[in-house]
């Protein structure tokens, strides 16, 4: 569950382009995964989130060419991508280099200059495990593109350009909760997101004694994506009956007069958004006082709202939570809840660092003795955001 440097993504991304293209490469940009402590599905509803930058990232080496054509390879997938940087900027193939297109067509559109360039791709954040691997890409892309443009754009506006990207490229309607910390994470702090007006708190989580774990049940079920555009036009609708801009202005007592007028789906629906805005808030406003054994209740509480009133859970992830809630807080789990779209994907527990790796054992255990399938589990603390190494200047 570590990593040595020679281990880490931006090593072998840097080995790998030494390999593919015999010559050392000019950059290594890297950008973190994101876990999200507590606040799901409240992004795109102008809610609050409380996630944090992962110690797991995607990184990005490359150099400049003389032609007007990105070459990129893929460590973690084996394929390689190409494609004209004249004209515009269309989607592809492999799937994955979509959301570098994504980008390259936002600094076009920005007036900002592309130039032909050669990369090597390798990441640590698992794919499709609901950490965001792609925010990770796409911010090590744009940090990239920064360098090569001699342009550092505002963080939000990064942000946002990254997240139009993954809209229009890989048509996921994202909020603009993965891109944001993806840009802005620090190391040993949560991120409060005001996702109305994109702003961010820092939360300090300097207490060494806790971590978290993070277990990927490498299980994605085929339904997420249309799952998660129909659970965002269900909260619209649900706006629209309580007459608020966003499910973010409503209360719990606007939403129990309404409830007779409204489908009980809906209801259940707008039910898990305005109460996860509230622990949300709640978490934040307790992690200073360290009060752990409250927000892993509210993390608990989490769970149940996504699997009973947002109906994103499966079978593999409350395993997990489960499995966690029965090792308690004598065991070192103070609160454990799916993160990430749903459907498959991960947990996050808050345990205590010292129990960490024989609580991820136990899980992994039970986990494969239920469902025949492996776990991967890692711990991670709040991570840095994205970052870039240019070797044409001197480290000083």
């Amino acid at each position: 569950m570590s990593s040595t440097t020679d281990q880490l993504p931006e090593a072998r991304a840097q080995r790998f382009f030494v390999k593919a293209f015999e010559t050392a490469p000019r950059w290594v940009a890297s950008a973190p995964g994101r876990v999200n402590l507590i606040g799901e599905h409240t992004d795109y509803n102008d809610g609050f989130v409380l996630p944090m930058a992962t110690e797991q990232r995607t990184a990005i080496a490359a150099s400049l060419t003389n032609d007007r054509t990105a070459t990129l390879h893929s460590v973690t997938t084996g394929d390689t991508a190409t494609f004209s940087l004249e004209g515009e900027v269309r989607r592809g193939t492999p799937a994955w280099s979509n959301y570098v297109r994504g980008i390259v067509a936002g600094f076009k559109e920005l007036k900002l200059p592309v130039k032909g360039f050669n990369a090597v791709i390798d990441s640590d954040v698992p794919l499709g495990g609901g950490l965001s691997s792609s925010a990770a890409l796409e911010i090590a892309t744009a940090t990239l593109l920064e360098a090569m443009a001699g342009r550092k754009l505002d963080p939000t506006t990064k942000a946002l350009l990254c997240q139009q990207a993954e809209r229009q490229f890989a048509g996921v309607p994202c909020g603009i909760m993965d891109q944001l910390v993806s840009v802005m994470g620090r190391k040993d702090h949560l991120l409060l997101i005001d996702c109305r007006d994109r702003t961010g708190k820092f939360v300090p989580f300097t207490d060494r004694s806790l971590s978290l774990l993070i277990i990927n049940t490498n299980v994605r079920h085929a339904l997420v994506d249309g799952e998660y555009a129909r659970r965002r036009a269900q909260c619209e609708t649900a706006a629209e009956m309580l007459g608020v801009t966003a499910l973010r202005d409503a209360t719990p007592a606007m939403l129990e007069t309404a409830r007779a007028k409204m489908d009980p789906l809906i209801f259940r629906r707008a039910r898990h958004v305005i109460t996860e805005n509230n622990r949300t808030l709640e978490a934040a406003r307790r992690i200073p006082a360290g009060d752990w054994e409250h927000i892993g209740r509210l993390m608990y509480e989490s769970h149940a709202s996504l699997r009973d009133d947002y109906h994103v859970s499966c079978t593999e992830l409350d395993l997990v939570v489960q499995q966690a809630e029965q090792i308690g807080v004598a065991g070192g789990v103070f609160g454990c809840r799916m993160t990430g779209a749903g459907f498959g994907g991960c947990t996050v527990a808050l345990v205590q660092a010292e129990k960490a790796r024989r609580i991820g054992e136990i899980i992994g255990e039970a986990y494969l003795a239920k469902t025949s399938n492996y776990a991967s589990i890692f711990l991670s603390r709040p991570g840095a955001g994205a970052s870039l190494v240019d070797f044409s200047k001197p480290n000083i």
